[in-house]
């Protein structure tokens, strides 16, 4: 690196490297929050963005708008979210920068649909929409809403003209992208009717996570790792995204979803995607975009032989976590006593192409397993000959792991020789942890993703094509589940690594997972 100045950049967002980055300004804003009395405004919006404020990292000139069907004023909003902050993130509170950051709170009350509500929230952003120098108005819409009430608000919008034209509009969309193929193609055709794509921000909170994002400069800044990032040294890849928690209060949204939906069609797939693209042509949104797709349609399709031979499906029971007791997922309120919803999901699966042909990629998720973790763990090859006698037949292999959560950290396996030990091999682990590092703590991933779309940076949002292709990878998955319910739920205790059936997923080929 050259001409690196001596003081850090004052955002903590801002990178210097010779790597071309696009220029991104933020100019003063209107963020419109659909359901901004809802439990993800008040839990990971407001908090996200009032610690951005007090980073400085908003513009002087900004309003936060929102809407929902509660009546109340402006001030009546601004104490409901006070009382959230202080309940949900009560070390970000400070009674100061709170009284400047809830003069920019503002609410309206209607509902998400009708000429007249929509007609006084055009009415109520004219009247709080900072200025603009080119006479247009920089409006963000987030949809924190059910995701069947998300097209109707976008119709809503379009109707009224709230889109386009003098409206430099953007809209972000959590997930999930539609139930299928179908419904996400609608949903994509709903939302590029009323906006264009460069508009439209699909939000997957994952991908804003630190190590998640290193994971591309990891890959493509350390030619040692780059040279063997493939079939030749590589003998298989592990994604786990396990949850100690059960679905808690999300009872009824669980049943009408299933792990395969809620988990694996976005966030592993991503991760997969990430861990297995290749090298993009720079570092524009697009350019990575194009990668990560590349890979969503390389994932070898799978047919019923490969789906009954390859997949497990699970549904936690009552069981222990972390020594207390805890009810089983048909225990769990809004959910069916008798239902065959799934909680947890194993698979292998090939990406097929020149890179990966041939090396297996074991994902697996699940609620009310032993402890939260996500990691991916990349398992390299055995050497060809064995050259420590026959007491070290059983060598264990070199073994990278990036750990997303809770810990972010990067760790490497290998083998040394014990000391005073003849021939006597000892496998260690070399730990980078971000915390201990750069001594900088972890900050939420909303607040780096709701800072890019203020910039206009979709790189770590998803993209139009990618959303269907996901869905085509899962959707067949989804069928084959759905056509033979199981016979033996609920088949995990809750507080272990899932059904047995998982661990002969790998015990097939003579492998087995690195966690747990």
């Amino acid at each position: 690196m050259n001409n690196i100045p001596e003081e850090a950049p004052a955002s903590k967002f801002l990178q210097t490297c010779d790597i071309p980055v696009a220029k991104f300004k933020i100019d003063p804003f209107t963020m419109v929050i659909f359901g901004g009395t809802g439990d993800l405004s008040k839990r990971k919006l407001l908090p996200a963005l009032f610690r951005l404020y007090q980073e400085n990292e908003l513009p002087a000139s900004f309003s936060i708008l929102g809407f929902a069907r509660s009546p109340m004023a402006d001030d009546q909003y601004r104490s409901l979210l006070k009382e959230a902050l202080q309940d949900f993130g009560p070390n970000l509170f400070d009674g100061q920068k709170w009284e400047e950051f809830g003069r920019h709170l503002f609410y309206r009350p209607g509902a998400s649909t009708g000429d007249e509500n929509f007609e006084q929230l055009c009415a109520k952003i004219d009247r709080i929409a900072p200025p603009a120098e080119n006479g247009r108005r920089d409006v963000i819409y987030y949809m924190a809403l059910p995701p069947q009430e998300t097209p109707r608000v976008v119709e809503e919008l379009k109707n009224h003209g709230l889109c386009r034209g003098a409206w430099q509009s953007k809209i972000i969309v959590e997930k999930p992208f539609g139930r299928d193929f179908p419904s996400a193609r609608q949903l994509n055709k709903i939302l590029t009717g009323a906006f264009e794509e460069r508009q439209i921000y699909r939000i997957d909170h994952y991908l804003g996570k630190e190590t998640v994002q290193n994971i591309i400069f990891f890959r493509f800044s350390n030619s040692i790792f780059e040279q063997i990032w493939n079939r030749r040294y590589i003998d298989n890849i592990q994604i786990t995204v396990a949850e100690d928690l059960g679905v808690e209060n999300r009872g009824p949204f669980y049943e009408q979803s299933g792990v395969v939906r809620d988990i694996v069609q976005n966030h592993i797939l991503q991760l997969v995607a990430l861990v297995a693209m290749e090298p993009p042509i720079g570092f524009e949104a697009d350019f990575i975009r194009d990668e990560k797709n590349k890979i969503f349609r390389s994932i070898h399709p799978m047919d019923e032989k490969h789906i009954d031979a390859f997949t497990v499906r699970g549904q936690y029971g009552p069981g222990k976590v972390s020594g207390k007791d805890v009810p089983g997922y048909r225990e769990e309120k809004g959910v069916s006593p008798d239902s065959n919803t799934q909680t947890f999901f194993a698979a292998r699966l090939y990406v097929s192409n020149w890179r990966w042909a041939g090396v297996p990629f074991y994902i697996r998720t699940g609620k009310r397993m032993p402890k939260r973790i996500t990691e991916m763990a990349i398992v390299f090859k055995q050497p060809p000959l064995r050259l420590f006698g026959r007491t070290c037949d059983v060598l264990e292999p070199n073994i990278l792991v990036l750990t997303i959560q809770p810990d972010e950290k990067i760790s490497l396996r290998f083998g040394v020789k014990y000391p005073h030990a003849a021939n006597q091999v000892y496998s260690i682990q070399m730990d980078f942890s971000y915390q201990e590092t750069f001594n900088i703590p972890s900050y939420p991933a909303y607040e780096r993703l709701l800072l890019d779309c203020m910039k206009g940076d979709l790189t770590l949002f998803v993209r139009e094509d990618a959303v269907e292709a996901m869905w085509e990878v899962v959707d067949p998955i989804v069928r084959r589940w759905e056509n033979g319910p199981p016979e033996n739920f609920p088949n995990y205790p809750a507080g272990t690594w899932g059904p047995v059936e998982a661990q002969h997923v790998m015990d097939q080929e003579g492998r087995s997972w690195v966690t747990g």
